[in-house]
């Protein structure tokens, strides 16, 4: 058997009650959401019982997720399942950045407090929008955005599925841009235009802040959004380039094939990189847990 991979769920597949069936079941996972609850008064409440729209709040969702998807993870491991490597996607990586051992549970969540005030702030002062672009190959979408001022591919999700950010007054134009040449292209509901330069500012507070934490080396590999490869050298400039960066996605999961990974177990909330890893590498067995079922279910 080959190696087992967890990757952390991003933002963008919140709900309410996620993470609630772990809680109640797993000892491992409510402990996660008991240190949450600790350092950010009421995270388990907006986890179970939050409305679409407080939840949909960048300064709500990224604590959010980050327990939801830990608490997954310390799940899986409770059930004995080992993890040879991690990743996650956008702000699932510092919850990967916890589980590898290189922050401690409660230094990685405030951390991800801090990266999503920063970037809430960066959003309202920089606006923009975020699109899905369907049905064309990464190279197309690159060549399109390079025709419209202050447009970037951030989300290298697949071969035939890339995130764009752009300015609001792009949006119309670039829809029709991609339709043009057989794409589809679907605007997210997020509240900015993410891993992009639009998020300038809050890399710049979140170099500042890094500062002050001591990250240590990781017991397990995690991959890096950034490169696409598992952490070395300044492990800072890694977590701070990956806020206004593409997140590499499609490049991650080839290099983790390449190393010998044949299951992704994706943790935390919503199948999103579990669909995404098989429209990647049809090899890869891709698994999720987010509830009491999927953790009752998993067989490896």
């Amino acid at each position: 058997m080959g190696k087992i991979a967890l990757v952390f769920s991003g933002q963008g597949a919140q709900y309410s009650g996620m993470g609630k069936e772990l809680y109640d079941n797993s000892p491992a996972a409510k402990s996660v959401f008991d240190m949450a609850d600790s350092i950010r008064p009421g995270t388990s409440k907006q986890c179970f019982e939050g409305t679409a729209e407080e939840l949909s709040v960048t300064v709500n969702t990224q604590p959010c997720v980050f327990t939801a998807d830990l608490a997954a993870a310390r799940a899986v491991s409770e059930k004995g399942i080992k993890a040879d490597c991690v990743a996650g996607f956008s702000l699932g990586e510092i919850a990967a950045l916890a589980f590898s051992g290189m922050l401690s549970d409660e230094e990685a969540f405030k951390l991800v407090c801090r990266r999503g005030e920063l970037m809430d702030k960066a959003a309202k002062e920089n606006p923009g929008a975020m699109l899905a672009v369907l049905k064309l190959p990464p190279e197309k979408v690159e060549e399109i955005c390079s025709k419209f001022s202050d447009t970037y591919p951030v989300n290298y999700n697949s071969p035939a599925q890339t995130v764009v950010a752009a300015k609001e007054e792009n949006v119309t134009a670039l829809i029709e841009a991609f339709s043009a040449e057989k794409g589809r292209a679907k605007r997210l509901a997020v509240s900015g235009a993410f891993h992009s330069p639009f998020m300038a500012q809050a890399a710049d507070g979140l170099e500042k802040y890094l500062n002050g934490i001591k990250i240590g080396s990781p017991k397990i590999p995690i991959y890096s959004n950034y490169t696409a490869k598992p952490y070395s050298g300044d492990y800072k400039q890694l977590i701070k380039s990956q806020v206004e960066n593409p997140v590499r996605w499609q490049t991650i999961i080839e290099n983790m094939a390449k190393d010998g990974v044949d299951t992704v177990i994706e943790v935390g909330v919503g199948k999103t990189l579990t669909g995404l890893a098989g429209r990647i590498n049809k090899e890869i067995k891709a698994l999720k847990v987010e509830n009491l079922s999927d953790l009752e279910a998993l067989d490896i």
